[in-house]
Parts: structure tokens; sequence; C-alpha cells
């Protein structure tokens, strides 16, 4: 995917991993560009994931897809690389908020 991210503290690109790739899609359907499309697409809305950031600063996105598929994204940030944790589609609830 082309473009930059660095409004997520500097990133500059995406890093992944492949127990995260394979358990996004196994378990949710989601693949890693649908991920990445999320965060290219408006509107964006970013919040701390303060329940899970005992080890790490997590946030979680909510975010369209090109496709509108319409995704929950919880990713970190370090040393300039946005790495998504997790990835699946909005509830009902979320998306209700989200629109």
């Amino acid at each position: 995917m082309n473009g930059r991210i660095e409004i997520f503290f500097g990133a500059e690109e995406f890093e992944w991993d492949s127990a995260n790739l394979d358990k996004n899609w196994d378990k949710h359907k989601v693949a890693h560009f649908e991920c990445e499309e999320v965060f290219f697409n408006k509107p964006l809305v970013v919040s701390p994931d303060i329940k899970h950031s005992s080890h790490e600063a997590r946030f979680y996105a909510l975010g369209k897809t090109n496709r509108n598929r319409f995704l929950f994204v919880v990713f970190t940030v370090k040393n300039k690389k946005l790495r998504v944790i997790s990835a699946r589609d909005m509830s009902k609830k979320e998306r209700k908020w989200y629109q």
C-alpha cells in the first residue's frame, strides 16, 4: 500500500508478522491489505486502548476498507512501524457509533 501513515506517532510503514497475518485471516477473514486500507480512508476514529496497554501502548481504530467493510483494528507503533495486533468486523454498537 502506498502512502504515509505518519499521523500515527511517526509511523512510516506497516510491519507484519506471520502469526498476526494468519490469526486475523483464520479468526475473522480479514486480510492484511484490508487492515492497511482502514488507515487511508475517512472517517477514521483512533483511540488509546488503555485496558490492554500494560506492556506497550496500544490503540484501536474504527474505519472502513476500500470496499466499505467496517473494521475494528487494534495496533501499536514501535520504531516508526505500525503493527496490527488484531482486526475484525465492527460490532453493531461500534458501527452505529462510528457512523
